[in-house]
């Protein structure tokens, strides 16, 4: 159990990172609204991720409880991983400045309530949100052994690393929207696009030299036991 938190963590600190209209309307509603306001519409982007984890999880579990043990899986899972990457670092090409400015001032008005529906439907309208999870769940499932209780703490241990990170981002949220220029929107994006593409290329690397996969598994496995 220990082990599936562990390895949660990691994601939930990667996730926080990641860039998007979520992440700057959190930073306005905390400046605007204050903690409990932006809180309140975090919560709602939370249950817009358990949703798609839910359908991801649910839609592929047959298929990767049958192909688990096979190099084919982590050759799809890291398909899906770089082609997510690319097309993260293909969007930042195209993406003009962030403006705190084209945010809609709408989504930092409303009530607690409306907060969390737009927070939730902000999330679900990212298919690409699927997409990620979907990368996810098909790399660490196998290792998981894809059984319930590990995979819900796993993502039990993913979901609160990124809230309690966005809790500090919160309460960071002035020193925070004063760092965040263009240049350095740019960098981190970029980097993030960087780190999922190379990940992507070891999951595909361990599909396809599924023997030295095992060889290495093994010298880990005796390094340990010394």
């Amino acid at each position: 159990m220990i082990n599936d938190i562990l390895t949660g963590i990691p994601w939930g600190i990667f996730l926080s990172f990641m860039i998007g209209p979520v992440f700057f309307i959190l930073i306005e509603t905390s400046i605007t609204k204050g903690f409990r306001a932006a809180l309140t519409f975090d919560l709602g982007v939370v249950l817009g991720d358990i949703f798609f984890i839910g359908v991801a999880y649910l839609g592929s579990y047959r298929l990767i409880a049958s192909l688990k043990d096979k190099p084919a899986l982590f050759i799809f899972g890291g398909i899906l991983m770089v082609a997510y990457g690319i097309i993260s670092f293909i969007k930042l090409k195209k993406q003009a400045k962030i403006q705190y400015e084209s945010i809609d001032d709408e989504i930092i008005k409303k009530n607690y309530g409306s907060l969390f529906i737009k927070g939730f439907f902000l999330n679900i309208i990212n298919i690409g949100v699927l997409g990620f999870w979907l990368a996810i769940i098909i790399s660490v499932g196998p290792k998981l052994e894809m059984q319930t209780f590990r995979m819900m703490t796993f993502f039990t241990s993913v979901i609160v690393t990124y809230l309690l990170i966005d809790c500090l981002k919160m309460v960071l949220a002035k020193q925070l929207k004063s760092k965040l220029t263009p240049t350095n929107i740019f960098k981190i994006k970029k980097g993030i696009s960087i780190v999922l593409i190379v990940f992507g290329l070891a999951l595909i690397a361990q599909g396809w030299f599924p023997k030295e996969k095992e060889m290495v598994k093994n010298a880990w496995e005796k390094i340990e036991d010394r």
